[in-house]
């Protein structure tokens, strides 16, 4: 299922560690404009606006297209929760990266063994 184009951004800008000011001002659109974007209230927005938000935010052109239900011709039928998800990590350091393999190998190698012992139940 596709994350709303709200929450992508909204993500995508907490990512970086941007304000929604400086987001819209780097955007060349309002501020309110922006927390309307981000609450899903507008309901598709322009292509200008999309390129706009794309290079304020470092997410492909083409994902914010895709997921305003634009058309983009020429690209192959990626899952677009996977193609979404890669945008927002695009700028991923090797450093970073890594931090995140060891997290998630450590997140799950702690789940698989919560779920091999599961817990008991108390005597009555």
């Amino acid at each position: 299922m596709t994350p709303p184009f709200g929450n992508v951004i909204r993500q995508a800008r907490e990512i970086r560690g941007f304000s929604a000011v400086d987001v819209a001002r780097s955007a060349g659109i309002s501020a309110a404009y922006l927390s309307k974007l981000e609450n899903d209230a507008v309901k598709r927005p322009s292509p200008q606006v999309l390129h706009q938000l794309s290079e304020a935010l470092a997410v492909p052109y083409a994902e914010l297209m895709r997921l305003n239900g634009y058309r983009v011709p020429g690209e192959s039928d990626v899952s677009a929760a996977y193609a979404v998800k890669s945008a927002l990590f695009a700028d991923v350091t090797d450093d970073e990266r890594d931090e995140l393999f060891e997290y998630l190998t450590w997140y799950r190698s702690r789940r698989r063994g919560s779920l091999r012992h599961p817990p008991q139940a108390l005597p009555a």
